[in-house]
C-alpha cells in the first residue's frame, strides 16, 4: 500500500509544507481542514483538487473538515485579486453555502467512524458572533502589522498604483488565523491545506495555534490549478471553467472540457483529479507519449472527473454522447443528452407545416440557418458530400428533411462540413 505522503508526492500535490508532517501524513489520525469560498451558489472545477485532495486524506484514515466560509465570504480574501471583491449580502451567502453543501455531501464521506466521517461546517458559526475587543486581544495581540504587510497578497496589492488594500480585506488574515484556532480547540485540528496561494494565510494559524496553545499545528499546499495561459482556475473566469452544478454546466460539457485537454496538461490533471492508481497513470503517460492521437488519456480523464461529480452513470452517458457528435449515433440519445450535446450549438424554431408534402428543401434549411451563405451554396454543399441530417450525410438526390428524420417528434440536427452544427426545431 502508497504511503499517503508518497501518494501526494507522485501525484504532485506538494507545493509547500511545515517541517515535522510528513509522519503524521502517514500514521493517520489527524484532523485537517480545507477552506472553501461560497461567493458562488455552486463550486467549479478549481474547487476540485482541494475537496478530493481532503477525500484522499480521508480514505488514508484522517478526518476531513470542509470549511464553507460563511463569515470570511463577508470579508473576502485579497489573495490574487487586483481589486476588492464585492461584498455579497447575508442571504446571498447563505444560499452559496447551502448549495455548496449538497454538492460536497456527493464528494466525501460524511456517515463514516466519528474519528473519520467528514464535517461541514461555516466559520459563520463563531466568527459572525465574535466581539471586537476579544478578538482583537485573543487574536490580533500575536501579529504586526510588519508581519501582515510582509505577506505576498497584501504586498503585492499595497505596492499596485492606485489601488491599495481596505482594512476589510487586510484583516482577512487574522479571521482565517481564528478560524484554525477555534477547529483546534474545538475538533483537534492540526492541519489546514490548500492552494500556494494560501500559504501566508495558512502559516498564520500555525503560528496562532503555536502562540496562543503552545501546540503544533501544520500546513500543506499543493501547486495552483492554471489555465493555459498560466491564471489560475476561478469562478471570475472568462474562459468557460466548468461549474459542478448541473444547471451551470451539464456534464457532457464536463465531459468535453477535460477531453480538449492538451496532451502536456493531461499528464498533471490525471494525478489531482482522478483517483487512478499510479501504475494506471503512468501507462497513459506513456500511452500520450507514444501515440498522443488516441487521446487516451483525456478520456480517460474525461470519463474520471464526470464519473467522481454525477456518477458512473451520467460519465457513461456524456462519452456516448461525444462519440455521438459525429456520428448516426446522435439519433439514439434521449432528449436530455441531446439537449446537452447541441447546447452551445446555434438553434432556430420552424413552422412544422414546412415539412408537408416532399419536406423543407435541405439548401433552403442550410440558408435558412446560416449554416451556408446561400442556396447555391448549399447545393454545392450536398454535391461535394459537406452536408448532414443527424449526422447522416445526404446527397443530392436526398437533399430534403421529413418528418421521418424527427428525432422525439420535433428536433433535426444539421451539419455542415465537420464541426459546424445547427439544431432545428419544428413547432
Amino acid at each position: 500500500m502508497v504511503a499517503p505522503s508518497e501518494d501526494l508526492d507522485f501525484r504532485r500535490l506538494v507545493s509547500q509544507e511545515t517541517v515535522g508532517l510528513r509522519p503524521l501524513l502517514d500514521r493517520g489520525g489527524l484532523t485537517v481542514y480545507h477552506g472553501i469560498d461560497p461567493s458562488a451558489d455552486s463550486l467549479h472545477v478549481g474547487h476540485l483538487i482541494g475537496v478530493l485532495t481532503l477525500r484522499r486524506l480521508q480514505e488514508a484514515g484522517h478526518r476531513p473538515i470542509a470549511l464553507a466560509g460563511g463569515g470570511t465570504g463577508r470579508i473576502g480574501d485579497p489573495g490574487g485579486k487586483d481589486t476588492e471583491r464585492p461584498l455579497l449580502s447575508l442571504e446571498e451567502i447563505a444560499h452559496n453555502v447551502s448549495s455548496i453543501r449538497l454538492q460536497l455531501e456527493g464528494l466525501l464521506d460524511f456517515s463514516g467512524p466519528p474519528e473519520r466521517a467528514a464535517l461541514l461546517l461555516d466559520n459563520a458559526e463563531w466568527l459572525a458572533s465574535y466581539p471586537l475587543v476579544d478578538f482583537l486581544r485573543d487574536v490580533g495581540k500575536h501579529f504586526t502589522v510588519n508581519q501582515m504587510i510582509a505577506k505576498e497578497s497584501v504586498r503585492s496589492r499595497i505596492e499596485r498604483p492606485g489601488q491599495g488594500i481596505s482594512f476589510t480585506e487586510f484583516s482577512y488574515m487574522l479571521l482565517q488565523a481564528a478560524d484554525y484556532l477555534h477547529l483546534f480547540d474545538r475538533y483537534g485540528c492540526r492541519l489546514q491545506i490548500g492552494g500556494s496561494d494560501q500559504w501566508g494565510n495558512i502559516t498564520m494559524g500555525v503560528e496562532l495555534v503555536r502562540k496562543a496553545r503552545q501546540q503544533e499545528a501544520h500546513g500543506l499546499t499543493w501547486p495552483l490549478l492554471t489555465r493555459a495561459d498560466g491564471s489560475k482556475v476561478g469562478k471570475s473566469d472568462a474562459g468557460g471553467v466548468p461549474w459542478l452544478d448541473r444547471r451551470r454546466t451539464s456534464p457532457f460539457g464536463l465531459h468535453q472540457y477535460f477531453l480538449r485537454k492538451a496532451d502536456d496538461e493531461v499528464g498533471p490533471l490525471l494525478r489531482y483529479l482522478t483517483f487512478l492508481s499510479h501504475e494506471e497513470i503512468a501507462a497513459l503517460d506513456a500511452v500520450t507519449a507514444a501515440h498522443p492521437e488516441k487521446r487516451e488519456a483525456q478520456r480517460a480523464l474525461a470519463f474520471e472527473v464526470v464519473g467522481l461529480v454525477h456518477g458512473e452513470k451520467e460519465a457513461a452517458r456524456a462519452e456516448q454522447a461525444g462519440r455521438a457528435l459525429y456520428s448516426e449515433e446522435i439519433a439514439s440519445l434521449d432528449e436530455e443528452l441531446l439537449m446537452q450535446l447541441m447546447a452551445d450549438a446555434p438553434a432556430s424554431r420552424l413552422a412544422g407545416s414546412e415539412l408537408e408534402g416532399s419536406g423543407l428543401s435541405l439548401d433552403e434549411a442550410l440558408a435558412r440557418t446560416g449554416l451556408s451563405p446561400s442556396k447555391g451554396a448549399a447545393r454545392t454543399a450536398i454535391a461535394q458530400g459537406g452536408a448532414y441530417v443527424n449526422n447522416r450525410r445526404r446527397s443530392p438526390e436526398d437533399a430534403f428533411i421529413t418528418r421521418d428524420d424527427l428525432l422525439f417528434g420535433r428536433h433535426v440536427v444539421l451539419r455542415r462540413g465537420k464541426r459546424e452544427y445547427h439544431l432545428v426545431s419544428f413547432e
